[in-house]
């Protein structure tokens, strides 16, 4: 906590940042009320990298000038354009084979499932958390009817305690538990994105993997937020989108990790498309399913190279920077946050909310707040603040380490003292 969070500390916190130069690297939409909007939804979607355009046209360019030759002759050639996400594998700590760039998120985790979901009659339970992401509760959902089985009998949602808003890590370890000879995954989410608490995933993969289920990560709101480190974890596998932290364009390509132990198993079930054949044979055009070793063979189809090189220009950004740096300075900025809304809350006494995200998160602060709540919300959004307001009463705020600045939060204070 800071001792203080006055405009002047805003100032010198913003001096000191070594990362201050990045902002300038993004389009802020401007404001109504004032020359930029204080822009507080990353979580949902990250702004554009001034890059992108750039980017997108070199693509443009080789299409107009070389039609299918690009596929081989262009500056980033399609053919091999996956292999150019290798430091994706930094954002989340994988090694490089175990990471590929394809597709979108939900459709990755069905394809995901399809290897990792494979229930017996004695081991087909599946362990989430309840209130997850709609995504995957319907994905959750539809995999299990798909498989002809009860959703009630084959998946355990797993709810905060009386009285309390997050999950504790020892509740689902003992679920795990208790159920683990029916176990047959345990489904969970990084950063869960109502609350914005953080997963001890190390541990939860731990206690998985101890009764013999697989872990699977839904890494939408970790990725490009939190120190990830799936390997090291042994998780067996994960899906991201790429636009919300990480910036890459509404509807953005996703990205995959299948860990090496799997991915190098070429007996591994899948569903198979041409562009997750053997690369070095791929154009032979022979019958009988030869994977591409490690994550690229869980490809089905060619790259959407425009999509992709938007993600390009993003992920250009984060290897220039790196996690930890992203990681501290995201810290600094929601500590920050949260003592601003404390002392807001203390000088305002219209402003009645909680916090419920715990001590363990990202770049996320969600407030619970009262009937007055979506009259909050609309006097921030009139205010050029562009937050984000989740049914029925919490506000989620999400500064984001490459574009905000503490003085965007201390500003956003200011408004909330006023209201």
């Amino acid at each position: 906590m800071f001792n203080t969070t006055s405009k002047q500390v805003a100032v010198d916190l913003d001096q000191a940042d070594v990362l201050k130069k990045y902002r300038h690297h993004f389009f802020i939409p401007p404001g109504k009320t004032r020359s930029e909007q204080l822009y507080f939804t990353g979580n949902s979607l990250g702004l554009q990298p001034k890059a992108v355009q750039s980017y997108i046209q070199q693509e443009l360019d080789d299409w107009k000038n070389l039609g299918v030759e690009g596929h081989f002759h262009g500056k980033n050639p399609w053919f091999k354009y996956h292999h150019f996400f290798e430091k994706e594998a930094l954002v989340v700590g994988a090694k490089k084979e175990e990471v590929v760039v394809m597709n979108n998120l939900t459709v990755n985790l069905h394809l995901l499932l399809v290897s990792f979901y494979r229930p017996t009659s004695s081991r087909f339970k599946i362990i989430m958390e309840a209130g997850a992401f709609p995504s995957d509760m319907y994905a959750i959902e539809s995999q299990v009817k798909h498989h002809g089985l009860d959703y009630d009998d084959a998946v355990i949602e797993i709810k905060p305690r009386a009285g309390e808003h997050h999950l504790r890590t020892e509740d689902v370890c003992q679920a795990i538990n208790e159920n683990g000879d029916q176990l047959a995954l345990l489904f969970f989410s990084g950063v869960q994105y109502y609350t914005g608490q953080y997963f001890d995933i190390k541990a939860l993969t731990h206690a998985a993997h101890a009764v013999g289920a697989f872990v699977g990560i839904d890494c939408a709101h970790a990725a490009g937020n939190v120190k990830l480190q799936l390997h090291d974890w042994g998780v067996d596998f994960a899906a991201w989108c790429t636009y919300k932290y990480m910036n890459s364009g509404p509807g953005g390509v996703s990205g995959v990790f299948v860990h090496e132990k799997h991915g190098n198993n070429p007996e591994m079930p899948r569903f198979a498309g041409w562009w997750g054949y053997k690369e070095s044979e791929r154009f032979q055009m022979k019958r009988g399913f030869k994977p591409e070793p490690g994550a690229a063979g869980w490809q089905l189809s060619n790259a959407p190279i425009i999509s992709m090189a938007t993600h390009k220009a993003a992920l250009d950004l984060f290897d220039e920077v790196g996690m930890d740096a992203l990681v501290k300075k995201g810290k600094a900025l929601n500590a920050f946050l949260e003592q601003i809304v404390l002392d807001a809350q203390e000088f305002n006494q219209k402003l009645a909310f909680e916090i419920i995200t715990p001590e363990d998160r990202g770049c996320q602060l969600s407030i619970l707040t009262n009937e007055s709540g979506k009259a909050l919300f609309d006097y921030l959004t009139l205010n050029d603040v562009i937050a984000d307001w989740r049914e029925p009463n919490v506000i989620r705020l999400a500064p984001v380490p490459f574009y905000n600045s503490f003085m965007d939060v201390w500003e956003f204070g200011e408004l909330l003292k006023q209201f």
